[in-house]
């Protein structure tokens, strides 16, 4: 039984009350690992850590930075191999979606940011004759970031690298759900060198850790990406705080496909979009909205290639589609697939759970699901169920596309598939959503902004818009 540590002011720690909560292998059903139930006893710690390493590392030149964070996303590549097994175990998706997504994504992440702050320039105006008004951008100070379970290393690295970039200490809490990666990424600061304090990672439940940090009033900024009503609280519980606050929040994402669309490659990747992670990403296509001259075709052919995803042990190299992330979740999403058939919906795959042999026949499997038959307003169509289900739906015209798209609360993301470049930009531009893929999905750029509208979430993440976000600005006039 492996016992998971703290990490505060540069060394690996137990929690202060020496409490533990279990963590389970969602393919197998199995306690495998315990990490720490930290309070505010083990935050107080973590804020003298920060507190007494945040002035140094903020006045180290910003190439100082960016080399001591290349020499961290150089190590997550060292072990690579290693944080993506991790990864499969405690999160249940395959291996190698791990290896060249999660893992990739999490050095790229790091990686990035530390470029990127070399080259954060700011404004300068010269006002008449008679000044010049320039900008500063320092560091907050403290800041604290809350990443999820469902890209664990990804989401966690995609936070911390901006913060650290701009100068801050961070206090992070990874999910209590998937916190092994974050614990490894503990180690390899360690190895890497990164100066103690800088950076502080908190185990534990939202109650138990999550709100003390929310509202600590030496954090001075909360970076959360998560479920809605968790941002909700968030918003409520530091109100009057006059924190800076960025909230990356669910989604409900359409995907227009068009009867002018490459055909192939389109089934293709609405597969992707629908199914990837087991459909446990925040940007996964759940509304597949199809032209009704292709509807029965695309219908069939979409269809066949769900059917053939392999659902398996997510440690082997061939397995597509893995186990969710916990019992709780898929019972949430089996629930969901029965309230659609009570709403009139019929399952035309999928649907069920599934047994595996050996040792993953106590594993969270459920099968890819489609659904159609069901009306754009119903519980299934409009609430997120962040799972391997999706719905699909003829539509008549653009018009009626672009209604159902943005008939919902949410307003992360979206893609369209079309040949007619008037059309997508159109449509792009009518469609209610933070991001548009247009005839691609998932494509990244990290210079770009992430985020969403309605109920999706405040604020930006990526690029300058994270840099901006970590830091406060201030103008600066002098008179000649």
């Amino acid at each position: 039984m492996q016992m998971l540590k703290n990490y505060i002011g540069g060394e690996l720690v137990d929690p202060v009350q020496g409490h533990y909560i279990d963590n389970v292998e969602p393919a197998t059903g199995q306690v495998y690992s315990q990490i720490p139930e930290s309070t505010s006893e083990d935050l107080e710690r973590a804020i003298s850590a920060a507190e007494a390493a945040q002035p140094e590392w903020a006045a180290l030149s910003l190439e100082q930075r960016a080399a001591i964070l290349t020499r961290v996303a150089d190590t997550i590549d060292d072990h690579s191999n290693e944080l993506a097994k991790a990864e499969a175990i405690d999160n249940g998706k395959p291996f190698m979606l791990a290896k060249n997504v999660d893992i990739y994504r999490s050095s790229a992440n790091i990686r990035f940011f530390a470029q990127a702050i070399t080259q954060f320039s700011s404004e300068s105006h010269a006002t008449g004759n008679d000044a010049i008004n320039y900008t500063l951008r320092d560091p907050i100070g403290i800041v604290g970031c809350i990443s999820p379970w469902n890209l664990p290393l990804y989401l966690f690295t995609w936070k911390i690298a901006p913060a650290l970039a701009a100068g801050n200490a961070v206090i992070a809490k990874p999910s209590e759900i998937t916190p092994m990666t974050a614990y490894l990424f503990s180690k390899i600061c360690i190895e890497a060198g990164l100066p103690k304090g800088v950076l502080n990672i908190l185990h534990g439940t939202g109650p138990s850790i999550g709100n003390p940090l929310t509202t600590h009033p030496k954090v001075k900024a909360i970076s959360f990406t998560g479920g809605t009503s968790t941002g909700a609280h968030i918003s409520r519980v530091t109100a009057g705080m006059f924190k800076k606050l960025s909230l990356e929040l669910g989604g409900k994402n359409p995907t227009l496909v068009f009867a002018d669309c490459d055909f192939e490659d389109t089934v293709d990747n609405v597969v992707r979009a629908a199914f990837s992670n087991q459909g446990q990403i925040c940007l996964c296509g759940s509304r597949i909205y199809i032209e009704r001259p292709i509807y029965d075709k695309f219908k069939a052919a979409f269809i066949e290639k769900v059917r053939e995803l392999k659902i398996g042990d997510p440690l082997d190299a061939d397995t597509q589609h893995g186990a969710l992330v916990s019992k709780p979740h898929m019972e949430k999403v089996l629930s969901y697939i029965e309230l659609a058939q009570e709403e009139g919906g019929t399952v035309l795959t999928g649907g069920k759970r599934v047994s595996l042999d050996g040792r993953c026949q106590n594993g969270f499997f459920v099968e890819p699901t489609v659904i159609e038959g069901l009306d754009n307003s119903c519980r299934t169509n409009q609430e997120e169920i962040f799972g391997p289900v999706c719905t699909i739906m003829p539509f008549d015209s653009d018009e009626e596309a672009v209604t159902l798209a943005n008939a919902s609360e949410y307003g992360l993301a979206s893609s369209i598939w079309t040949s007619d470049l008037k059309r997508a930009h159109r449509v792009a531009k009518q469609i209610e959503a933070g991001i548009v893929w247009v005839n691609c999905w998932l494509l990244r750029d990290l210079r770009t902004p992430f985020g969403g509208v309605k109920s999706s979430g405040v604020g930006r993440e990526g690029g300058l818009e994270a840099l901006r976000f970590f830091t406060e600005t201030k103008n600066v006039c002098i008179k000649y």
